[in-house]
């Protein structure tokens, strides 16, 4: 390879690696019906993830009372661990969830969403039979009103996929109505 050839070769690795940071970090919109709070709260989630580093499911952890996959971000497990949400609650208001991928199941591992739990929703899971889930599991977002737990919400779901493009988990964001 020349030295020109070289430098065009990292040229373009690097533009593809910047566009594709980008795209992680900006919200999808997987429907028509988009929310300023909800984008720019799941900026914030994906962004205070994405500083911990890559995301990968690893081992397990009790969460509540349901045995889960560990959800990593880099090194930091996110299982009950809600420093990552609550920073999302502050800085933008509203809720935001981690979710792990166990079997068919979406699992709240790390959330503020009211609940039982301490006063969170943690070990809950995503409806298996709401609009989101068909949408994660082909690995596309949901943008939108959902029931959540009894109350309604607009959210944003985008799936969270390992290294090898495998869905993991889920980022969520929503503001109750």
């Amino acid at each position: 390879m020349t030295q020109m050839n070289r430098k065009s070769f990292f040229a373009g690795i690097l533009a593809t690696s910047c566009f594709i940071a980008t795209s992680m970090l900006m919200p999808s919109v997987g429907n028509a019906k988009t929310d300023p709070q909800v984008d720019k709260a799941m900026v914030v989630l994906k962004a205070e993830t994405a500083k911990l580093g890559a995301p990968k499911a690893e081992g397990t952890d009790k969460t509540a009372d349901k045995t889960t996959p560990g959800l990593y971000f880099g090194t930091t497990k996110v299982n009950n661990n809600f420093e990552v949400v609550d920073k999302v609650k502050a800085e933008a208001g509203g809720t935001a969830t981690l979710f792990v991928k166990s079997g068919d199941e979406y699992v709240r591992v790390s959330t503020n969403v009211p609940g039982k739990v301490d006063g969170r929703a943690i070990g809950t899971i995503l409806d298996p039979k709401g609009k989101v889930i068909a949408l994660i599991n082909q690995g596309k977002p949901f943008y939108g009103e959902v029931d959540i737990l009894g109350k309604m919400y607009m959210t944003g779901y985008e799936p969270i996929k390992d290294g090898s493009g495998n869905v993991i988990g889920i980022w969520y964001v929503g503001y109750p109505e």
